[in-house]
């Protein structure tokens, strides 16, 4: 028999005690543990810059983002920078993903926007954003923000002004950093930022005279308004001159593209840069005034990336800067394609809107057996073009002038091919010839 005091607890009760005691030990450790990693998880720093691939599609700059959903996990989602737009557009497929509510008018729809966009590791609020535009579109086309485009959202020129950008054309990059993050080199100007949306006007000169022209990275073609284009074009005949938006001009296929104006002035100065050969189209005076009253400012025109390709641009929005680094010098002819006017449609398929004229004549066999405008492209060379984007199909169309390029067309349920030939539509300036020459 064992021998214990009164008062000690029995042997079964002090057992239990020590256990009890081990234990709470043991969840506090590890509740202290997992606060430890929480709080290392928490602290980890968010990157003040990024840099991410671009893919540079008719001109255009798209990366590769991310959306929150609501159940706490990522949507990959390709974006378009569009600095040239303050609105910030989504696709109604994105807008149902994310739970958000969409009201409806006659053209448009809206909703409140995401929350956030995650460029590379790097969240960007979108807080002081107050609504997302939706394109009314079919149900079967719910995912397309923009025909022809691969996108389902875009970072526009509202949400870039409170950073510092570089859009690398040439190595296909694009940066986005806190004021001061980017280290931004090359040709600089001092420019106009509306300070409410962010949209850029650069002084420039076109022919001694100083003017401002907005900065349009979004843009696949330059433009003027159409007043000073016809200036231009009645004071030199020479300089090549074209109707009809074939290439880059064809920007969205609007049935007044087949129309549009289009030439190459012999030169221009971008704030520091001097441009040669410019390819610009002419802006219809209610175009131009929509765009001259949200910018705020003055303006004749904007030059979009079509002259831009061989630079890494940079915005530094806090101090009003540009900055412009010459990254190649190899001449993109944009102009050298097969003739026809096309529209990108949301079931992905191309409708021929017409045929661009070639010395007086039909850039391509436009007879009974030839294009005419309604007929459908579904292949360039075997290759079916259903379901590309705008920039693959004119990268198809494009080449070496003289090249064939075979054409499968439908029209009225039938199937047929017309051989046409990659034209030099729009050749350069005169005396920038010469000046080749004399080389």
């Amino acid at each position: 028999m064992i021998d214990r005091a009164d008062d000690a607890p029995p042997l079964h009760t002090s057992y239990n005690f020590q256990m009890r005691v081990v234990v709470v030990g043991f969840l506090l450790l590890t509740l202290v543990g997992a606060s430890a990693a929480s709080q290392n998880t928490v602290a980890t720093p968010q990157p003040t810059s990024v840099t991410v691939p671009a893919a540079i599609d008719h001109n255009r700059v798209v990366i590769r983002v991310e959306l929150p959903l609501p159940d706490g996990t990522m949507q990959p989602v390709r974006a378009w920078v569009d600095n040239g737009n303050p609105d910030l557009y989504l696709s109604r497929r994105m807008a149902s993903l994310l739970g958000l509510a969409v009201s409806c008018g006659e053209r448009e729809c809206s909703s409140p926007p995401p929350r956030e966009i995650v460029v590379g590791g790097m969240t960007i609020p979108l807080n002081g954003v107050k609504e997302a535009k939706i394109p009314l579109r079919p149900v079967n086309a719910a995912a397309v923000l923009a025909p022809g485009m691969n996108v389902e959202i875009t970072l526009p020129s509202s949400i870039l002004r409170h950073y510092e950008v570089l859009v690398d054309f040439p190595d296909r990059k694009f940066s986005i950093g806190a004021p001061g993050t980017l280290h931004l080199r090359g040709s600089s100007a001092k420019v106009l930022v509306n300070s409410e949306n962010g949209l850029i006007q650069i002084p420039s000169q076109i022919e001694g005279k100083k003017y401002n022209l907005a900065l349009d990275l979004g843009a696949s073609i330059s433009f003027l308004s159409e007043e000073m284009f016809n200036r231009l074009a009645a004071a030199h005949s020479d300089w090549p001159h074209m109707t009809g938006a074939v290439g880059s001009a064809n920007m969205w296929g609007a049935e007044d593209e087949t129309k549009w104006k289009v030439m190459r002035l012999d030169r221009m100065q971008y704030g520091p840069l001097f441009l040669t050969n410019v390819a610009v189209a002419a802006m219809p005076k209610t175009m131009m005034d929509f765009f001259e009253k949200r910018a705020g400012a003055s303006t004749v025109g904007l030059v979009g990336s079509n002259l831009l390709v061989n630079y890494r641009v940079g915005l530094d929005y806090a101090h009003s800067m540009v900055y412009f680094e010459i990254g190649r010098t190899f001449n993109f002819p944009d102009f050298d394609v097969v003739g026809v006017i096309l529209r990108p449609e949301d079931d992905g398929r191309f409708t021929i809107l017409g045929i661009a004229d070639f010395d007086g004549k039909p850039s391509v066999p436009a007879a009974a057996d030839g294009v005419q405008a309604g007929d459908h492209l579904e292949a360039v060379n075997d290759i079916a073009v259903r379901g590309v984007t705008m920039g693959q199909v004119w990268s198809m169309l494009g080449g070496t002038p003289g090249q064939e390029r075979t054409l499968t067309l439908e029209r009225g349920g039938k199937e047929f091919t017309v051989v046409a030939r990659v034209q030099h539509l729009l050749g350069e300036v005169p005396d920038e010839k010469e000046g080749k020459k004399g080389k």
